[in-house]
């Protein structure tokens, strides 16, 4: 699973360097991230949702359109519902947005932090963190015949000695398959693995 800790270890790299909270959303396809993290504060979280800012969002658009990073002070898009605004409200005062990866699959980040705009270090450390997230999550192909027929079954709702049972093969095995398929999708449960797995159009 040393795919997952080093996922970890950029998470909180970034956490270090953004206290306010950041937000990620990797490998965006079909309009959907394959995976998301984000520690802005809920209540922020909370609003940002129900309103559908991530449709809206001034960072999003330029991270849409834009590659590299910038400071969210110098991004010139219309922000016409205050999403900016609102966000210091909450304490995100100051951030950068990071965007890399074509646009078939693209990765957004924002990072923010109350006190003051960032350094151009910490928006170089902070890309970097990017940019290796961007690249330790590419999403895989394909799976093998026996992946896609193990989380089929248990996506079906099939228990692991029934989903074995009818894949003639032991129970020790379909759990092979399955951490199999987990580790592949970078998935910590095979809930998350099935999710991912039909996110990129692999069931």
């Amino acid at each position: 699973m040393m795919a997952i800790e080093d996922i970890d270890r950029e998470l909180e790299g970034l956490a270090e360097l953004a206290p306010s909270g950041y937000s990620l959303g990797l490998h965006i396809r079909f309009a959907a991230p394959l995976m998301v993290f984000q520690t802005y504060p809920p209540a922020w979280t909370d609003i940002y949702t129900s309103n559908a800012y991530a449709l809206r969002d001034p960072m999003v658009a330029w991270g849409f359109s834009m590659t590299g990073a910038c400071r969210w002070s110098e991004i010139e898009v219309p922000d016409p519902f205050k999403v900016m605004e609102q966000a210091a409200e909450h304490g995100l005062c100051y951030g950068v947005a990071v965007a890399c990866g074509p646009l078939s699959s693209r990765t957004i980040a924002g990072g923010a932090r109350a006190d003051r705009e960032f350094l151009d270090t910490e928006i170089a450390e902070i890309e970097a963190h990017v940019r290796r997230l961007h690249d330790l999550t590419e999403p895989p192909e394909s799976l093998t015949t026996a992946q896609v027929e193990a989380l089929r079954l248990i996506a079906a709702g099939d228990r692991h000695a029934a989903a074995a049972a009818k894949l003639s093969i032991s129970e020790s095995a379909l759990k092979a398959r399955l951490m199999s398929a987990r580790q592949r999708l970078f998935a910590r449960t095979t809930a998350e693995a099935i999710q991912r797995a039909k996110d990129c159009r692999l069931l």
